[in-house]
């Protein structure tokens, strides 16, 4: 009955797109307008007519894909026992830099990903198209990076490593740097909600307003990546083999440590509240579910990680993009692998 119901709003849907795509050659700007105007509110529908389905328990234990198959999007999964990831692509990696290293990747909204590739001599922003297809260079910096995120729209903030205590941010459309924001710590995790941004190091972590650009300092927090969700900072702390959450204001919530968890990097987090951990130590991916009390490994050596660095999911879609390593010719070189919830960098 469901997919029936999803069915016949995927038709319409169509239908009205195959008659607007008619009237263009022949109507006016006032007729076109209202066509458009019944497309969105059409599609709007649909999509508030899935988001309630979701809501409720009768997508549990089903993975139902809507629009065409280079288009679907992914339910979320629920519980633990439902995070099974599956190849989908790879991205692209062009042949002058077959040395990359990347420290970080993220996914865009409109699905295109982000790399920040760190060399001896510098480090620089890479971008790739929604297939994987490298783009262009976006920005390039004189010394180390460690981390960079997505603010808003095309705006990424970069933490620049070392002496320098700066975070950089960068107009991803333009490809120039807008504004340089000087800490008073090292610059390691960057992650930002587009109002505030957040940026750690292992001494204490910074709070910065993207409104008023006042900084709060953060004694407690202390982590080399972080992530946000719902208002918490979740951190990973490297040599402990730890996960924490904190308040936005930086009190501590929990700690979660476990056997499956050795020597965390990168963290994210899906629409409901799992925690995705890049665990370096022993090749794995784990995920922990949002009460703390339970982790999985669900992706491992079998499924060609190596070294997992970074991480990061689209949490409307449910792609999930992860940067891990593979010996090729005697050189290390960064990969990246997709699923249909999930990825890792790759060369050619």
């Amino acid at each position: 009955m469901i997919l029936r119901q999803l069915k016949q709003r995927a038709n319409k849907i169509d239908h009205l797109q195959n008659e607007f795509s008619k009237i263009t050659q022949y109507a006016t700007e006032l007729q076109m307008y209202i066509g458009l105007q019944e497309i969105e509110k059409t599609t709007s529908e649909a999509t508030h007519y899935i988001e309630y389905l979701e809501s409720g328990d009768d997508f549990d234990e089903k993975n139902i894909k809507t629009g065409r198959q280079d288009q679907a999007q992914y339910l979320i999964p629920k519980s633990i026992e439902q995070i099974k990831p599956s190849m989908l692509r790879t991205l692209t990696i062009p042949e002058d830099k077959k040395m990359t290293n990347i420290l970080a990747c993220r996914i865009f909204p409109d699905g295109k990903y982000l790399v920040l590739d760190n060399q001896s001599y510098g480090s620089e922003l890479l971008l790739f198209s929604n297939d994987g297809i490298f783009l262009r260079k976006i920005a390039a910096f004189r010394g180390p990076s460690y981390d960079a995120c997505i603010v808003r729209n095309n705006t990424v903030a970069v933490t620049l490593l070392l002496a320098t205590n700066q975070t950089q941010l960068v107009d991803a459309e333009e490809n120039n740097i807008i504004r340089t924001f000087k800490l008073s710590h090292a610059c390691y995790g960057v992650v930002s909600d587009g109002q505030m941004m957040f940026i750690s190091s292992m001494e204490k972590s910074t709070m910065v307003n993207l409104i008023n650009l006042s900084q709060t300092i953060l004694e407690e927090v202390k982590a080399h990546h972080i992530s946000l969700y719902k208002g918490n900072i979740y951190g990973t702390i490297y040599n402990e083999n730890k996960v924490c959450c904190y308040k936005s204001t930086g009190e501590p919530l929990w700690t979660f440590m476990h056997h499956d968890i050795v020597k965390p990097q990168g963290l994210t987090l899906d629409k409901n509240g799992f925690v995705y951990i890049a665990s370096y130590g022993n090749n794995s991916i784990v995920v922990i579910s949002p009460e703390n009390k339970r982790c999985k490994t669900i992706l491992s050596e079998a499924d060609g990680i190596m070294n997992p660095y970074e991480i990061d999911i689209n949490s409307k879609t449910g792609m999930m993009i992860v940067a891990s390593e593979i010996k090729k010719d005697s050189n290390t070189l960064k990969k990246s692998i997709f699923t249909d919830k999930f990825s890792k960098l790759n060369s050619p």
